[in-house]
């Protein structure tokens, strides 16, 4: 399934409609928590997996989003308030937060 229209629904909520007419809808803090990028997820290379450190402080802006910019045919990635912004959100992996 690939989107055909992604928008801010509400101030902390994200409309995504589907090719195939599903719709799902993320809250900021959820697509925030669940950035996929190795400083948030961790990484493997060669075998050995790294784990990310764990922050006790929270920047400010940290679930404001800036802005969505479209990589390619396969995902967005997601300007936050507090400057993050290496999170690429494939439609596979968005797909996969509406399953859990």
């Amino acid at each position: 399934m690939k989107p055909i229209k992604i928008r801010k629904e509400s101030e902390d909520i994200i409309l995504i409609i589907w090719d195939s007419g599903k719709e799902t809808r993320f809250t900021l803090k959820q697509l925030r928590d669940e950035c996929p990028c190795a400083t948030c997820k961790g990484e493997t290379i060669l075998f050995k997996t790294y784990t990310p450190n764990k922050l006790d402080i929270e920047l400010p802006g940290k679930y404001e989003l800036k802005s969505i910019v479209p990589i390619g045919n396969y995902a967005i990635q997601l300007i936050w308030g507090d400057g993050h912004d290496t999170g690429l959100y494939s439609w596979e992996y968005l797909l996969s937060l509406t399953e859990t």
